[in-house]
């Protein structure tokens, strides 16, 4: 397999994606991806333009301590909270990788040169916490290029809009189920008719919705699997990307919508739909089906190292491969819902396990933390 930087000599699969109007953000940041020089060659590159990142990647990253070490020993001896040294750790990489990809938000305009950081996920269905913490973060990187993210739970849905309204871009997360990214959609409108009325520069003003891909044909497809019928069978890998497909088809009607064009005329800029969790889970599948299956214009494919390689290596990228697939998707989530698998049973679930996966990583983060400051000398308060 090739690796990115091996591709830049000879553009394939990730230039045609760019081409499609596909955006390639790396899902992944780590200290040490900063200080290699790993991030900026991806950058310098074109292979990704973006970085998003979640409790699970710092989970990964700073609980192992590489390149942390000096940073950890200072906060030590300042004797500063777990939560504060957690916030200060990865706000600082996340303010690096904005200074890294800063020549990729000027060159578009703000559309990409993007890096996301996620609230604390223990405030999930804290709706006023939720807002103070968005605000907390964008002030703490203090870099026109970050992105908030805020999880798609029925408590942050008025936060979205809140801080939209407040100038501050957003990316929503966690967002599983069709009804509830139509949700996010009003709320991000709403963000901007806030921002308007107090007199905000619309066009400052980006957001990305992530709609979360692997995770539905993992579950979905453990169910047909139990079933175990020619019929369930035949259906497992197709579900996921016929709910990304359906979004993509709520996007381009919400985003056609009388109350948007009023105010695409005060050069408001669209909530892109951003699909995640990319990396496939079961290895029946090709490792680029999320890829090239999810190509269409407008959109961010955000992908694990694994998955960039992969596409760089053997993606296949042929056009759009949403837009014409609507009603076979409908076809086929119906298909899944007559075997008596319940579409919004499932997605609910997704919802409620996901906001609990990244609690637990953020706990299992402010636990390594609270190690290394106490192996120091420092009582971790």
């Amino acid at each position: 397999m090739i690796t990115v930087t091996e591709a830049i000599a000879t553009p394939g699969a990730l230039k045609r994606l760019a081409d499609e109007g596909v955006s390639i953000w790396l899902d992944d940041l780590s200290r040490k991806r900063i200080t290699s020089g790993s991030l900026a060659e991806l950058v310098a590159s074109g292979s990704a333009v973006g970085v998003t990142t979640n409790p699970s990647i710092f989970q990964a990253a700073i609980g192992s301590g590489e390149g942390y070490e000096e940073q950890l020993a200072d906060l030590a001896v300042r004797g500063v909270t777990v939560d504060e040294a957690v916030r200060m750790m990865t706000t600082a990489d996340v303010r690096s990788a904005a200074d890294i990809l800063h020549s990729v938000y000027t060159a578009t305009g703000g559309r990409d040169g993007r890096v996301s950081i996620e609230v604390d996920p223990r405030l999930a269905h804290h709706t006023e916490a939720t807002i103070a913490e968005a605000r907390q973060l964008a002030w703490l990187v203090d870099r026109p290029n970050v992105m908030i993210k805020i999880p798609a739970t029925e408590a942050g849905l008025p936060a979205i809009t809140e801080v939209i309204g407040s100038g501050i871009s957003v990316n929503v997360t966690l967002i599983f189920s069709l009804h509830r990214y139509r949700e996010v959609m009003a709320a991000y409108l709403a963000g901007l008719e806030k921002a308007r009325e107090r007199g905000i520069d619309l066009s400052t003003i980006h957001s990305v919705a992530s709609f979360f891909v692997s995770r539905v044909d993992s579950e979905i497809d453990k169910r047909l699997t139990a079933l175990g019928t020619d019929e369930a069978l035949a259906l497992k890998g197709r579900a996921a990307l016929a709910n990304a497909r359906l979004a993509y088809e709520a996007y381009e009607e919400v985003f056609a919508s009388d109350r948007w064009l009023a105010l695409a005329g005060d050069r408001a800029n669209k909530q892109r739909p951003l699909w995640a969790s990319t990396g496939v889970k079961d290895p029946a599948y090709k490792d680029t089906l999320y890829v090239d299956e999810l190509v269409a214009p407008g959109t961010v494919n955000t992908m694990p190292e694994a998955t960039l390689n992969a596409v760089a290596d053997h993606g296949e990228i042929t056009g759009d491969t949403v837009t014409g697939g609507y009603a076979q998707a409908r076809a086929d989530l119906a298909a899944v819902e007559r075997l008596g698998i319940g579409y919004d049973e499932v997605v609910r679930q997704l919802e409620n396990e996901g906001v609990a996966k990244f609690e637990a990583a953020w706990q299992d983060l402010l636990d390594a933390v609270a190690k290394s400051l106490t192996s120091k000398g420092v009582d971790a308060r």
